[in-house]
Protein backbone atom coordinates (compact mmCIF):
# COMPACT_ATOMS: atom_id res chain seq x y z
CA UNK A 1 0.00 0.00 0.00
CA UNK A 2 2.58 2.36 0.66
CA UNK A 3 4.01 2.19 -2.53
CA UNK A 4 0.43 3.85 -3.77
CA UNK A 5 0.57 6.61 -1.42
CA UNK A 6 -0.52 9.91 -3.19
CA UNK A 7 0.12 8.69 -6.56
CA UNK A 8 -1.67 10.41 -9.17
CA UNK A 9 -1.72 7.91 -12.10
CA UNK A 10 -4.89 8.74 -14.41
CA UNK A 11 -5.02 12.54 -13.32
CA UNK A 12 -4.44 15.40 -15.76
CA UNK A 13 -3.00 18.12 -13.89
CA UNK A 14 -2.23 21.99 -15.06
CA UNK A 15 0.44 24.19 -13.21
CA UNK A 16 0.70 28.02 -13.57
CA UNK A 17 3.66 29.61 -14.32
CA UNK A 18 5.60 26.10 -14.78
CA UNK A 19 8.28 27.08 -16.47
CA UNK A 20 10.61 27.53 -13.81
CA UNK A 21 11.26 28.36 -9.72
CA UNK A 22 8.49 26.51 -7.67
CA UNK A 23 6.23 25.89 -10.77
CA UNK A 24 8.60 23.87 -12.22
CA UNK A 25 9.45 21.64 -9.03
CA UNK A 26 5.79 21.53 -8.94
CA UNK A 27 5.53 19.99 -11.84
CA UNK A 28 8.27 17.67 -11.75
CA UNK A 29 7.24 16.36 -8.77
CA UNK A 30 3.32 15.93 -10.29
CA UNK A 31 4.55 14.21 -13.15
CA UNK A 32 6.89 11.84 -11.02
CA UNK A 33 3.84 10.91 -9.33
CA UNK A 34 2.31 9.63 -12.41
CA UNK A 35 0.03 12.80 -13.72
CA UNK A 36 -0.40 13.80 -16.99
CA UNK A 37 1.48 17.60 -16.62
CA UNK A 38 0.40 21.03 -18.14
CA UNK A 39 3.53 23.40 -18.09
CA UNK A 40 1.38 27.21 -18.36
CA UNK A 41 3.75 30.06 -18.67
CA UNK A 42 3.83 33.26 -20.63
CA UNK A 43 7.63 31.92 -21.91
CA UNK A 44 6.93 29.49 -24.28
CA UNK A 45 11.22 28.14 -24.13
CA UNK A 46 10.38 27.52 -20.37
CA UNK A 47 7.31 25.87 -21.56
CA UNK A 48 8.70 23.48 -23.72
CA UNK A 49 11.57 22.40 -21.95
CA UNK A 50 10.18 21.78 -18.19
CA UNK A 51 7.33 19.97 -20.50
CA UNK A 52 9.74 18.18 -22.56
CA UNK A 53 12.05 17.08 -19.17
CA UNK A 54 8.95 15.55 -18.10
CA UNK A 55 6.55 14.09 -20.80
CA UNK A 56 4.09 16.51 -20.15
CA UNK A 57 1.76 19.62 -22.24
CA UNK A 58 3.50 22.66 -22.73
CA UNK A 59 0.89 25.52 -22.73
CA UNK A 60 1.38 29.30 -23.43
CA UNK A 61 -0.34 32.23 -22.64
CA UNK A 62 -1.28 35.01 -20.71
CA UNK A 63 -3.30 34.18 -18.04
CA UNK A 64 -5.19 37.29 -17.68
CA UNK A 65 -6.79 37.22 -21.10
CA UNK A 66 -9.72 35.09 -21.14
CA UNK A 67 -9.26 33.97 -24.58
CA UNK A 68 -5.73 33.23 -24.36
CA UNK A 69 -7.75 30.51 -21.37
CA UNK A 70 -9.70 29.46 -22.95
CA UNK A 71 -7.32 28.23 -26.19
CA UNK A 72 -4.95 26.96 -23.09
CA UNK A 73 -7.19 24.83 -21.52
CA UNK A 74 -9.02 23.43 -24.81
CA UNK A 75 -5.77 22.62 -25.59
CA UNK A 76 -4.76 20.07 -22.45
CA UNK A 77 -8.18 18.75 -22.49
CA UNK A 78 -7.96 17.66 -26.46
CA UNK A 79 -4.04 16.30 -25.69
CA UNK A 80 -4.53 14.78 -22.46
CA UNK A 81 -8.00 14.77 -20.75
CA UNK A 82 -10.24 16.44 -18.59
CA UNK A 83 -8.19 18.51 -15.68
CA UNK A 84 -8.14 16.92 -12.28
CA UNK A 85 -5.57 19.47 -10.36
CA UNK A 86 -4.97 22.96 -10.79
CA UNK A 87 -2.51 24.30 -9.15
CA UNK A 88 -2.36 28.14 -9.59
CA UNK A 89 1.54 29.24 -8.69
CA UNK A 90 2.24 32.26 -11.52
CA UNK A 91 2.56 35.46 -9.43
CA UNK A 92 5.09 38.40 -9.39
CA UNK A 93 6.18 40.17 -6.54
CA UNK A 94 5.87 44.23 -8.27
CA UNK A 95 5.85 45.88 -11.11
CA UNK A 96 9.37 45.83 -12.26
CA UNK A 97 11.62 48.22 -10.27
CA UNK A 98 8.44 49.87 -8.20
CA UNK A 99 8.91 48.29 -4.93
CA UNK A 100 8.06 51.70 -3.04
CA UNK A 101 6.39 52.51 0.33
CA UNK A 102 2.28 52.92 -0.09
CA UNK A 103 2.46 56.58 -0.52
CA UNK A 104 4.51 56.54 -3.75
CA UNK A 105 2.91 53.78 -5.27
CA UNK A 106 0.59 54.37 -8.36
CA UNK A 107 -2.31 52.79 -9.73
CA UNK A 108 -0.64 50.82 -12.49
CA UNK A 109 1.52 49.28 -9.92
CA UNK A 110 -1.68 48.00 -8.12
CA UNK A 111 -3.49 47.03 -11.22
CA UNK A 112 -0.48 44.74 -12.55
CA UNK A 113 0.24 42.69 -9.44
CA UNK A 114 -3.84 42.20 -8.85
CA UNK A 115 -4.45 41.47 -12.38
CA UNK A 116 -2.10 38.64 -12.58
CA UNK A 117 -2.18 37.20 -8.92
CA UNK A 118 -5.66 37.39 -8.08
CA UNK A 119 -7.67 38.26 -11.07
CA UNK A 120 -5.85 35.76 -13.54
CA UNK A 121 -6.09 33.19 -10.49
CA UNK A 122 -9.80 33.35 -10.50
CA UNK A 123 -10.04 33.11 -14.48
CA UNK A 124 -8.29 29.83 -13.95
CA UNK A 125 -10.45 28.38 -11.56
CA UNK A 126 -13.41 29.36 -13.85
CA UNK A 127 -12.05 27.21 -16.52
CA UNK A 128 -11.94 24.12 -14.62
CA UNK A 129 -14.39 24.52 -12.18
CA UNK A 130 -17.52 23.50 -14.50
CA UNK A 131 -15.74 20.19 -15.68
CA UNK A 132 -14.30 19.11 -11.93
CA UNK A 133 -18.35 19.49 -10.61
CA UNK A 134 -19.65 17.67 -13.01
CA UNK A 135 -17.21 15.23 -12.30
CA UNK A 136 -17.88 15.38 -8.84
CA UNK A 137 -13.84 15.33 -8.70
CA UNK A 138 -10.89 17.85 -8.54
CA UNK A 139 -7.90 19.47 -6.38
CA UNK A 140 -7.44 23.15 -6.78
CA UNK A 141 -3.93 24.70 -5.33
CA UNK A 142 -3.42 28.58 -4.97
CA UNK A 143 0.36 29.29 -4.24
CA UNK A 144 -0.32 32.40 -1.50
CA UNK A 145 2.54 33.86 0.53
CA UNK A 146 3.57 34.37 4.45
CA UNK A 147 3.35 38.14 3.46
CA UNK A 148 -0.40 37.63 2.85
CA UNK A 149 -0.73 36.74 6.54
CA UNK A 150 2.04 39.29 7.74
CA UNK A 151 2.58 42.25 5.40
CA UNK A 152 5.91 42.92 3.68
CA UNK A 153 7.11 46.79 3.73
CA UNK A 154 7.70 48.12 0.43
CA UNK A 155 5.27 44.99 -0.88
CA UNK A 156 2.24 46.41 -0.33
CA UNK A 157 0.06 44.99 -3.70
CA UNK A 158 2.21 41.83 -3.27
CA UNK A 159 0.57 41.30 0.27
CA UNK A 160 -2.76 42.11 -0.01
CA UNK A 161 -2.69 39.84 -3.25
CA UNK A 162 -1.54 37.06 -1.43
CA UNK A 163 -4.12 37.65 1.24
CA UNK A 164 -6.98 37.54 -0.98
CA UNK A 165 -5.39 35.08 -2.49
CA UNK A 166 -5.49 32.89 0.67
CA UNK A 167 -9.55 34.13 1.29
CA UNK A 168 -10.35 33.17 -2.05
CA UNK A 169 -9.30 29.56 -1.05
CA UNK A 170 -11.61 29.71 1.84
CA UNK A 171 -14.81 31.19 0.00
CA UNK A 172 -14.31 28.76 -2.97
CA UNK A 173 -13.83 25.73 -0.97
CA UNK A 174 -17.35 26.80 1.03
CA UNK A 175 -18.96 27.48 -2.56
CA UNK A 176 -17.98 23.83 -3.53
CA UNK A 177 -19.49 21.89 -0.55
CA UNK A 178 -21.50 19.28 -1.28
CA UNK A 179 -20.61 19.27 -5.28
CA UNK A 180 -18.10 15.93 -4.80
CA UNK A 181 -14.71 15.56 -3.74
CA UNK A 182 -13.38 18.51 -4.65
CA UNK A 183 -10.98 20.33 -2.30
CA UNK A 184 -9.22 23.92 -2.28
CA UNK A 185 -6.65 24.79 -0.36
CA UNK A 186 -3.74 27.21 -0.32
CA UNK A 187 0.34 27.03 0.41
CA UNK A 188 2.12 30.06 1.88
CA UNK A 189 5.37 30.15 1.41
CA UNK A 190 8.45 32.14 3.18
CA UNK A 191 11.21 33.15 1.14
CA UNK A 192 11.93 30.34 -1.48
CA UNK A 193 15.40 30.42 -3.77
CA UNK A 194 13.62 31.20 -7.11
CA UNK A 195 13.81 33.68 -9.84
CA UNK A 196 11.32 35.85 -7.99
CA UNK A 197 13.76 37.22 -5.50
CA UNK A 198 15.26 39.19 -9.04
CA UNK A 199 12.82 41.13 -8.62
CA UNK A 200 13.82 42.18 -4.85
CA UNK A 201 16.86 44.05 -3.30
CA UNK A 202 18.93 42.59 -0.73
CA UNK A 203 17.50 44.98 1.68
CA UNK A 204 14.24 43.03 1.43
CA UNK A 205 15.23 39.88 1.42
CA UNK A 206 17.56 39.94 4.22
CA UNK A 207 14.79 41.28 6.06
CA UNK A 208 12.34 38.46 4.97
CA UNK A 209 15.43 36.22 5.87
CA UNK A 210 16.10 37.66 9.44
CA UNK A 211 12.29 36.37 10.48
CA UNK A 212 12.39 33.02 9.47
CA UNK A 213 13.70 31.06 12.43
CA UNK A 214 15.31 28.18 10.54
CA UNK A 215 17.69 30.66 9.04
CA UNK A 216 18.01 29.76 5.51
CA UNK A 217 15.47 30.41 2.14
CA UNK A 218 13.41 27.11 1.30
CA UNK A 219 13.88 25.23 -1.79
CA UNK A 220 11.14 24.99 -4.30
CA UNK A 221 11.20 20.68 -3.82
CA UNK A 222 10.03 21.36 -0.43
CA UNK A 223 7.06 23.77 -1.53
CA UNK A 224 6.60 20.72 -3.96
CA UNK A 225 6.62 18.38 -1.74
CA UNK A 226 3.48 19.84 0.44
CA UNK A 227 1.68 20.70 -3.45
CA UNK A 228 1.79 16.50 -3.58
CA UNK A 229 -0.51 15.61 -0.96
CA UNK A 230 -2.69 18.46 -1.54
CA UNK A 231 -3.12 17.29 -5.23
CA UNK A 232 -3.73 13.91 -3.74
CA UNK A 233 -7.08 11.82 -3.13
CA UNK A 234 -5.48 10.84 -0.22
CA UNK A 235 -6.39 14.96 0.72
CA UNK A 236 -10.26 14.16 0.83
CA UNK A 237 -11.02 15.86 4.21
CA UNK A 238 -9.09 19.10 4.36
CA UNK A 239 -10.31 22.09 2.28
CA UNK A 240 -10.64 25.77 2.41
CA UNK A 241 -7.21 25.67 4.77
CA UNK A 242 -3.70 27.83 4.15
CA UNK A 243 -0.58 25.77 4.86
CA UNK A 244 2.87 27.36 5.82
CA UNK A 245 5.55 26.38 4.72
CA UNK A 246 7.78 29.33 6.33
CA UNK A 247 10.49 27.84 8.44
CA UNK A 248 8.77 28.34 11.35
CA UNK A 249 8.63 32.21 10.84
CA UNK A 250 4.38 31.78 11.07
CA UNK A 251 2.57 28.80 12.59
CA UNK A 252 -1.29 30.05 12.32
Amino acid sequence: MADNLFRLDGKVAVVTGGGQGIGEAICRRLAAGGAKVGVFDMNPANAERVATAIGGVPLVGDLTKEADLDRVFGEIVSKAGPVDILVNNAGVASKPGRDVPIWESVREDWEFVMNINVTGLVLCCKAVLPGMISRKYGRIINIASIAGKEGNPKMAPYSASKAAVICLTKSLSKELVGKGDICVNSVAPAVIQTPILDQLNQEQINMMLSKIPLGRTGKPDEVAALVHFLSSSECSFTTGFCFDISGGRATY
